[in-house]
């Protein structure tokens, strides 16, 4: 279907696409100092607008609406398509609490009474 379309058509789909992609998703990425939103999640990563950024690399926080979800660190990012795709090393959930460094006995009391 692609060979029967002009240029100027396929790249109007592609933006229709990205921008259909845009709206639906509630997903940012947050490198500090600006917020972009997260067109699809990959099992190794993540894509972005290209047209928005260009080039992400580093420590960034992935947010749901306002929810924090992860802290993740991109170590490649390549264009395919009009989208940025970027490659995670590593990433690590937030977390509410701060972490333990000792197991958590089960039967211990969750807290105590003052006395008297």
């Amino acid at each position: 279907m692609s060979d029967f379309l002009s240029r100027e058509v396929r790249a109007e789909l592609d933006e229709a696409r990205r921008a259909k992609l845009r709206k639906r998703s509630r997903l940012r990425v947050s490198d500090g100092a600006e917020t972009y939103p997260i067109l699809r999640l990959l099992p190794e990563g993540f894509t972005l607008d290209a047209a928005e950024v260009a080039h992400l690399r580093g420590l960034v926080d992935v947010y749901d609406g306002s929810r924090h979800l992860s802290q993740c660190l991109i170590v490649a990012s390549d264009i395919e398509g009009g989208e940025l795709i970027c490659r995670m090393k590593w990433s690590t959930a937030a977390r509410t609490t701060p972490p333990v460094d000792y197991e958590r006995d089960e039967s211990a009391p969750t807290g105590y009474l003052p006395g008297h």
